[in-house]
């Protein structure tokens, strides 16, 4: 054989062994891509960091005017909640002050042909608040007790009167459908100025 073919032959299957080698370890490398522990280090991808340059600091203004929106309704929702509770006090207070009314006309009605002292003065007791726990007013309660067997209405009159003992004011109240044995404490408020010091005088008390 010629030397020179021969070395070539040589060369040629060399080559080819390399090739062969070459492709037998891509493929290796390509199988091995299951959960075994016993294979090499896994490779992954590093993560792509976010592009900033278009960040502005600054929230979408369609983000900020629903949260303006969400804002200005909350407070109007308050301010209804405030006004709302505001208007139902004055209701309840109007309501106080016409039953109180109502009251004090029906005492002065029951009283106005009873003779003093009236049939039931021994069912009423009288005591002062002090003016510090009333802001400077003359204020009494009244100790309404049924000392009877059956149901009862009262009707009071208290009269105030200046140092020279002038009745200077006359108010009225009573307590309506009072049980046997029940006590009510309604309150008569003076009018008058803190000065001069007036003095409080059960003057009737009625039971009917």
């Amino acid at each position: 054989m010629n030397p020179t073919t021969a070395r070539a032959g040589r060369a040629a299957s060399a080559a080819a062994a390399v090739v062969v080698t070459a492709l037998g370890a891509v493929g290796l490398v390509s199988c091995d891509t299951g959960n075994d522990d016993t294979g090499g280090t896994a490779v992954s991808e590093r993560p792509t960091a976010p592009d900033t340059a278009g960040f502005s600091g600054e929230l979408p203004s369609s983000v900020a005017s629903s949260g303006a929106a969400a804002v200005e309704s909350a407070r109007a929702s308050a301010s209804s909640a405030a006004a709302s509770a505001s208007a139902r006090e004055a209701e309840r207070k109007a309501s106080i002050g016409a039953e109180v009314e109502r009251t004090r006309k029906e005492a002065e009605d029951e009283l106005e042909d009873v003779k003093a002292p009236g049939n039931a003065l021994n069912e009423v007791a009288m005591t002062g608040k002090p003016r510090a726990d009333t802001g400077g007013v003359l204020t009494v309660v009244l100790n309404i007790t049924n000392k009877t067997d059956e149901e009862a209405s009262y009707a009071v009159q208290v009269d105030f009167l200046d140092p020279s003992g002038k009745v200077v004011e006359t108010q009225f109240t009573g307590v309506e459908d009072l049980g046997p044995g029940e006590r009510q404490q309604p309150l008569v408020i003076s009018r008058q100025p803190s000065e001069p010091v007036l003095t409080p005088r059960l003057t009737k008390a009625q039971r009917y």
